[in-house]
């Protein structure tokens, strides 16, 4: 299927060109074409042509290479005009000034209180609230039951836990968490037009901005405020900086999580002997999310870098203003670093742990130690309160979103036994 938005010029994609399929009707052929692809692949998103690294340690040396940076004029497409702002995903790429979009000393300037909030000793000390957004959601999805027993653990459970946990950090009040919810939920959709996409941005740019002004006139004990206080080397962060962070920490807070949750709990009940190993005390929590994070990423295709000058990586070169994509699910399944068997879930792998699903270099995912506090809290005591827990539909029935960076489902129907 051709999904209806294109970019404003598009170029034909080429013999061994993978085009990435933004329905994602097939994941796992998706995958294993780029796999096979080689080290690096060249792809096609929606009409515009890339890179992508496929492999581990290749991603990992350009993950920490200078000559690849987040600033969009640095990408030829960009500079020539062929791709503009028509161009579906160009939101996820130029979506305003935060540490996600710059490099260097900016980067390490706009990312520092940001690191501060989230260190070990602040998320222990908000695992009690964790642990009771927990309880109140389990609650809510014992009650959502229908008369046929079935309920959607994505929406009434996955996916309300970490909005309220990034909110609660962010000082979101959570009147304004469904708003949230449905506005990200459109803007990532291939199915949402253009026009629309930007014009949620323009709206998020409001209600952030909003936020922060509140904030600034009344600060309290949240990441927001903290943001708007914040001095590295005497110079705070502008409006627009907090904002671009505050949109884009909200974004990565919260889909990684629903993510992670989602695929986690279906790969222990499609792998039913390994559930019992961990309901059994065989193995531990830590090593299913290790597992699911390595095996199906919540991150399918981090967008973009761009190179400054020609960079080698084995046989190929990226050329200066070429665009570089992180395809995280292919990078997860190498069988160079996970094995031949990269393909089949198992906890017990020795390499579980070393993957890279939060990035990796300046850029790893600032909230990637918050994700599995809330997956190590969340998972065990969904399966503790429902032990019988069980796919409603048979699992090839599950069908992914449509959207090309986020590995999500459109619902997750269970029963609770």
């Amino acid at each position: 299927m051709n999904c209806p938005h294109t970019a404003a010029a598009q170029t034909d994609p080429g013999a061994g060109t993978v085009v990435i399929d933004p329905m994602v009707q097939d994941l796992d052929g998706e995958t294993a074409r780029l796999r096979d692809a080689g080290v690096l692949a060249r792809i096609d998103l929606l009409g515009v042509p890339a890179w992508t690294v496929t492999r581990h340690a290749e991603a990992r040396q350009l993950l920490l290479d200078q000559r690849l940076v987040k600033d969009i004029d640095a990408w030829g497409l960009w500079q020539s005009g062929v791709v503009t702002r028509a161009w579906p995903l160009i939101g996820m790429i130029d979506a305003g000034r935060s540490m996600f979009t710059v490099d260097g000393a900016e980067h390490r300037r706009l990312r520092t209180k940001t690191s501060q909030a989230l260190t070990p000793r602040r998320l222990e000390a908000i695992r009690p609230e964790i642990e009771k957004f927990t309880d109140e959601l389990l609650d809510a999805l014992d009650a959502a039951r229908g008369e046929d027993g079935v309920v959607d653990l994505k929406s009434v459970f996955a996916q309300p836990l970490p909005m309220k946990v990034v909110g609660m950090l962010m000082g979101v009040d959570e009147s304004q968490h469904a708003m949230l919810t449905r506005q990200y939920k459109a803007f990532f959709s291939m199915l949402t037009p253009q026009e629309e996409r930007l014009a949620l941005l323009a709206e998020l740019d409001v209600f952030y901005t909003d936020l922060v002004r509140e904030k600034t006139a009344r600060p309290t004990d949240d990441l927001t405020s903290a943001l708007i206080l914040a001095e590295e080397g005497g110079e705070p962060l502008t409006e627009e900086e907090v904002v671009g962070n505050l949109k884009a920490m909200v974004a990565a807070g919260h889909e990684t999580t629903i993510g992670l949750v989602l695929n986690a709990v279906r790969a222990l009940l499609s792998h039913p002997d390994q559930l019992r190993m961990v309901l059994a005390g065989e193995a531990g929590w830590d090593a299913v999310i290790e597992e699911t994070l390595r095996w199906d990423t919540p991150t399918t295709h981090l967008l973009m870098r761009f190179a400054t000058e020609d960079i080698t990586v084995g046989d190929d070169v990226i050329r200066k203003g070429e665009g570089v994509v992180v395809s995280y699910r292919a990078i997860g399944r190498d069988v160079g670093h996970h094995g031949p068997d990269a393909d089949a879930f198992d906890i017990t792998r020795p390499t579980r742990n070393r993957h890279m699903t939060f990035g990796h270099g300046p850029h790893i995912c600032p909230g990637a130690a918050l994700s599995r506090v809330e997956a190590g809290i969340a998972l065990p005591a969904l399966f503790t309160r429902f032990p019988g827990l069980r796919l409603a539909v048979p699992d090839e029935e599950i069908t992914k979103l449509p959207v090309m960076t986020q590995n999500d489902m459109t619902a997750f129907p269970v029963l609770l036994g």
